[in-house]
């Protein structure tokens, strides 16, 4: 056996939705965070798992459970030791279903669950302090902070870019899944690629998170980020436990894997950090949004 049997993956997407949007925050978490049932025969296929399925799954497990938070809070930021951490949580919980004998009892599950999901809630404030005061503990479900894939006509709207100017290679960071900009700018001839922290096969696409990417010097014409990093950047450089710090090293960074002459378009803009770039280096562009309070920014490398 090379992959998980796909019973096992629908198992799992099923556990997905059955605990999808909950607050595990919640005094009552306990009573509506659980396992569904596991059958004897899903815990046979399970127990029969080689070493090779088995970390198949733990794998999809957790890019499954990764995917439901960022869906819940885009605001989530897990790095690569927190998704080590996770993939060690879910490899746990397999062991505890392992080691399951036949015809096991609901309340049998329910002690395996209690303590899984009592190790998620401590993995998610340990790797995102603010969840833990931003949830409450007398809400069920976690109000979901919107995020959205946008049309690629909207979003060259707001960020002004004409295609005829836009310098290539293109790097669209926090492109989405659906890399709908990414594709729009290759079915027009446009050289781009993506970055995202989700699952995708496609070859113009990186899995990664921007903070961890090493955005090499001098090697884009264009970069382009609607509502993704400075949005984020603005939401740490608010919290008083924010990583603005590094936030705003990682933005240097951005700027200095332009080539001279590249742009970096984005929205909403961040006024507090570009008052202080260099003017001989870099030309910033401010601009309104149309029916939006907030504004857009195109900063280009002049030298």
């Amino acid at each position: 056996m090379t992959d998980p049997d796909e019973n096992i993956k629908q198992h799992i997407r099923e556990q997905i939705t059955f605990n999808s949007g909950k607050n595990l925050m919640s005094d009552d978490q306990i009573n509506s965070l659980q396992l569904i049932q596991v059958t004897e025969s899903l815990v046979e296929k399970i127990q029969q798992l080689d070493a090779e399925s088995e970390k198949e799954m733990i794998d999809f497990l957790t890019d499954e459970a990764l995917q439901e938070f960022c869906r819940v809070n885009q605001y989530f930021a897990f790095n690569a030791e927190s998704v080590v951490e996770l993939k060690d949580i879910y490899r746990q919980l397999n062991q505890n279903i392992k080691s399951l004998p036949g015809n096991t009892a609901q309340e049998t599950l329910n002690t395996i669950s209690e303590v899984h999901y009592r190790n998620l809630c401590d993995w998610l404030v340990h790797t995102n302090a603010f969840a833990g005061t931003m949830y409450s503990n007398d809400q069920k479900y976690a109000k979901p902070v919107a995020c959205s894939e946008y049309t690629p006509d909207l979003q060259l709207n707001i960020l002004q870019i004409d295609l005829k100017k836009l310098k290539v290679p293109v790097l669209d960071i926090g492109c989405g899944r659906e890399m709908n900009l990414v594709n729009y700018l290759r079915d027009h001839g446009i050289e781009a690629f993506g970055i995202d922290r989700f699952d995708n096969d496609n070859p113009y696409y990186t899995k990664t998170d921007w903070l961890e990417y090493a955005f090499e010097p001098d090697k884009w014409g264009s970069i382009i980020s609607n509502l993704g990093f400075s949005n984020h950047f603005i939401h740490h450089n608010l919290r008083s436990d924010g990583n603005y710090r590094e936030y705003a090293l990682k933005y240097m960074e951005i700027l200095g894997s332009m080539k001279t002459g590249g742009t970096f378009y984005y929205a909403p803009d961040l006024p507090f950090i570009e008052m202080h770039l260099e003017r001989t280096k870099y030309r910033h562009t401010g601009y309104s949004i149309q029916g939006s309070e907030f504004k857009a920014s195109r900063i280009e490398r002049i030298s």
